[in-house]
């Protein structure tokens, strides 16, 4: 079943339930594919659904920043209760290890040595985790850890 059939039927259900924060979360996901297949023109693959969910966990986080910045704890809140609802429909993460571990064959594999070297070591980390999520700045924090010392 497509992401968007399952985002319907869960629509239904919350609405039902009268789970407003659950209700939201969803339609926005559901408008923001929405959106991107109209933008392509045809359905979306499942990498595709999958980056725009991505797209939508890590806009949350950044508006979590700013409203703690701000002081409003309040909205924050609610952006990290999207992002809980959110993260339900992403394939499992990458945990540290295995972060590490890709990290540190992909530095194998391309015989980096310095920072200037970042870019081909991310392009081989992300490869090597594809069909998981992870998150950018984490992976990018352990391959230049990994690079420096």
């Amino acid at each position: 079943m497509s992401l968007e059939k399952t985002l319907s039927a869960d629509i239904v259900t919350a609405m039902k339930a009268k789970d407003q924060t659950r209700l939201t979360a969803l339609r926005m996901l559901k408008t923001a594919l929405t959106n991107k297949n109209i933008e392509k023109g045809r359905d979306l693959e499942t990498a595709e659904e999958l980056a725009v969910l991505s797209i939508l966990v890590k806009q949350r986080r950044d508006s979590i920043d700013q409203y703690t910045k701000g002081g409003r704890k309040d909205l924050a809140d609610k952006e990290q209760a999207e992002i809980l609802i959110l993260e339900t429909y992403q394939p499992v993460s990458a945990s540290d290890e295995e972060i590490a571990a890709a990290v540190a064959a992909a530095v194998a594999e391309t015989g980096a040595a310095s920072a200037k070297d970042m870019g081909k070591v991310m392009k081989v980390v992300m490869a090597r985790l594809a069909g998981k999520t992870a998150d950018g700045k984490k992976i990018s924090d352990a391959v230049k850890a990994k690079l420096a010392g």
